[in-house]
């Protein structure tokens, strides 16, 4: 019997439930993958939330992997047995087995293991998108990266380092610091939980000899918005692609005039690999550049599939560092 995690209302980490879930056999254009790893993703909390607003009941999760156990027909370049990832298709990767569409799923090479790759699919084409569509790494350029030591935090920062960028880390305490300091950043910030980003731009321009950074990668959201803004330098570029504090403030293009001529970006990981094209070629760079050391996948905690309402409550306590892993 398939077990899956659902929720029929939204609210705290305590409305997940565990439920049997009868699997059919894949339809046409679908393969059947037994999960042997489930990513945990903020995605995940804010449909919960209802921050995301979702149909319910709900069935939560967009990352997993595992091995193909059953194919469909029009499902070519598929074997039974194959080691496949995903990102997209449909929630519901919390569960033993889910029939996905084939289109969608990424060949796992033998260089990532299992939990890995769980950890490292959604943040590390995440990162991809950052430093490939969004801003093109700038050798000695300054790049402020908001949540260092988190799951994309942790990937981007090594990735932006290994091209050549000076980073400075935000975090929340120094133990993160040492983390972000271990995969490459040149300099670190901390601002503990709950204190005032307000002293965040003048620190930035301290570090960056009064110029401001290039671009600020910032998953915080809410609370960082304005700091964020201030601590580009003319032309900058600030990407925001989280939300964690809350949701953007309402806000006036002119002020992006007044602050230096500055960009701003949301770019969401979906748009990006969209295209079955891209998401295989974004994938197969991914993948090698994790062979070559540029990036790595750091895993905070494993639990039980079954235990996800605690992997949420803890992904919300914001003090994890690296990927939460689901073990079905």
């Amino acid at each position: 019997m398939n077990h899956r995690i659902s929720f029929h209302t939204i609210g705290t980490p305590n409305v997940l439930r565990w439920e049997e879930a009868p699997l059919p056999e894949p339809r046409p254009g679908e393969a059947k993958v037994r999960h042997r790893a489930i990513g945990v993703n903020y995605i995940d909390a804010y449909q919960r939330s209802g921050a995301y607003p979702v149909p319910l009941p709900a069935y939560p999760g967009f990352e997993a992997v595992g091995r193909v156990e059953a194919l469909g027909s029009d499902t070519a370049g598929l074997q039974v047995g194959q080691r496949v990832g995903y990102v997209d298709g449909g929630a519901g990767a919390y569960s033993e087995a889910k029939n996905h569409p084939a289109s969608r799923l990424i060949p796992l090479p033998e260089t990532i293991s299992d939990d890995e790759a769980a950890g490292l699919l959604f943040k590390g084409l995440t990162a991809h998108m950052l430093v490939r569509r969004v801003w093109r790494p700038q050798p000695g350029a300054w790049a402020l990266v908001h949540a260092a030591a988190g799951g994309v935090g942790l990937v981007l920062t090594r990735w932006l380092t290994s091209e050549g960028v000076r980073v400075i880390g935000l975090v929340s305490t120094d133990e993160k610091a040492a983390l972000a300091k271990a995969e490459g950043a040149e300099a670190t910030l901390v601002v503990h939980r709950g204190d005032s980003y307000s002293a965040l731009p003048n620190q930035v321009r301290q570090l960056t000899g009064r110029a401001g950074a290039a671009v600020v990668f910032d998953s915080t959201g809410r609370d960082t918005f304005e700091s964020s803004l201030d601590s580009l330098a003319p032309f900058g570029l600030l990407v925001s692609y989280g939300r964690s504090s809350g949701p953007l403030p309402t806000f006036d293009p002119a002020e992006l005039a007044k602050r230096g001529s500055l960009a701003l970006q949301r770019p969401s990981i979906f748009h990006h690999v969209a295209d079955h094209a891209i998401l295989q070629s974004a994938a197969k760079e991914m993948f090698a550049a994790h062979a070559e050391g540029k990036l790595k996948a750091h895993i905070h905690r494993r639990l039980p599939l079954q235990e996800a309402a605690e992997a949420h409550a803890l992904f919300e306590s914001r003090a994890t560092t690296g990927a939460l892993i689901l073990l079905p």
